[in-house]
């Protein structure tokens, strides 16, 4: 044990030590260290969880990408059919990270009831369809079965339920316009088997799920044709690669978009946070050192007298250093400490208990969500731990400023 470590570790443990002068400011420094740990770990979990919450839930309802005809112009309405005999289709085996493509249609309809009205997007899906997504957002009910050929059953939002007053079970028609205004409308009768909500209200009140044979009926398409394909990639962060690649592999007369780019003013807010939370971590770091350089100047002052017999008995400048850096990193550590304690602690809680609620017409969702992982939590301890050490090098140089010989007679 080297002798710096020795003196900074009685240091730590007399009794004097903590009934010090200083103990109040070095309380103040370690509380300093915690709250700026359990704020970032905050920033950072609740940031990036609600990135990746609005983010599933936007490709639940578009896939990472669609591939659809060049005439749609990107419409919530398919106008224009593809031909599910393409190269790619039911699997697309020439762009490596691709999981899943499935085939869909969209139409915009009207539900009317005695009271009320709401004018969503018929959304027809077939066998092909991944339903993983709406497992997690199913309330009540279940999900469609299409094993008849045209089965009536819908997969409808909760705010369209609650909106239209409509319960599991219950049958409902809905008025599709034709392309002549001097024809009738064309009607159809659902059934909702199922209630889903997905905390994203501006998604939820515009769709609802059912058989995409009627859309084909009602468009006067053959059976091999359909809207767009929803194309779901392995890994979010492969999206701006896979983008081009997708489109390279597919005919030239059809498109591919990312969900980037059909909801772009959603992914520009939610890479905002990204900005908030380096702001926060840089004030939180700034404000910690800054009470740690508080603590360590008054550590020094109160131990002048040792620092001048230190020096008298040999000890050069940079091991006088050593052992107010040793304290210092004690006090750090302590910190860090409480913080992991008290921030995973209010992490878990809302991971679980889901104490903190937010407004789903504001945030997309309807509580705070939180990711958790062991590496940002260890990057962030070792990256403040080495930042407020690099900080106190400054402060801990006025040891070299004092004199032996004033600082045996500094009282």
């Amino acid at each position: 044990m080297n002798y710096e470590f020795f003196i900074a570790k009685r240091i730590i443990g007399s009794k004097a030590y903590k009934s010090s002068i200083s103990a109040p400011i070095i309380k103040i420094g370690i509380a300093a260290i915690a709250i700026g740990l359990v704020v970032m770990m905050v920033a950072i979990a609740t940031g990036i969880g609600l990135q990746q919450k609005i983010r599933d839930k936007v490709v639940a309802f578009n896939g990472h990408l669609t591939i659809t005809n060049y005439d749609s112009n990107n419409s919530q309405e398919s106008i224009f059919p593809v031909s599910k005999n393409q190269s790619f289709y039911p699997e697309f085996k020439s762009v490596q990270g691709i999981t899943h493509i499935q085939a869909v249609a969209t139409k915009f309809g009207v539900i009317r009831t005695e009271t009320d009205f709401e004018a969503p997007v018929f959304k027809g899906v077939g066998d092909d369809y991944d339903w993983s997504y709406f497992n997690d957002f199913l309330i009540e009910g279940r999900l469609p079965l299409f094993k008849e050929k045209w089965s009536e059953e819908v997969l409808i939002s909760e705010y369209l339920a609650k909106r239209l007053r409509f319960k599991v079970g219950d049958e409902f028609q809905m008025v599709f316009a034709k392309d002549d205004p001097e024809k009738l409308p064309s009607y159809l009768k659902c059934r909702v088997v199922g209630i889903y909500n997905s905390g994203f209200q501006d998604l939820d009140k515009q769709y609802l799920i059912g058989n995409i044979r009627h859309l084909q009926r009602l468009n006067k398409w053959k059976s091999d044709e359909i809207g767009s394909f929803e194309v779901f990639i392995e890994n979010y962060d492969d999206l701006e690669e896979k983008g081009p690649e997708v489109y390279k592999q597919i005919p030239s007369l059809l498109d591919a978009f990312t969900v980037v780019d059909k909801y772009a003013s959603i992914f520009e807010w939610i890479n905002i946070f990204d900005k908030n939370i380096y702001g926060i971590i840089g004030i939180m770091i700034l404000v910690a050192g800054i009470n740690m350089i508080t603590a360590l100047l008054v550590l020094i002052l109160e131990r002048t007298q040792m620092i001048g017999i230190l020096k008298a008995l040999g000890s050069n400048n940079w091991s006088v250093r050593k052992v107010f850096l040793y304290n210092a990193s004690y006090l750090i550590l302590l910190g860090l400490f409480w913080g992991n304690l008290i921030g995973l602690g209010l992490l878990f809680t809302q991971k679980y208990f889901k104490l903190f609620p937010l407004d789903p017409n504001v945030y997309y969702v309807s509580e705070a969500p939180v990711y958790i992982s062991f590496g940002y939590i260890m990057t962030l301890n070792i990256g403040t731990l080495i930042l407020c050490l690099l900080m106190l090098l400054v402060p801990s140089y006025i040891v070299t400023k004092i004199s032996p010989v004033k600082a045996i007679r500094f009282e």
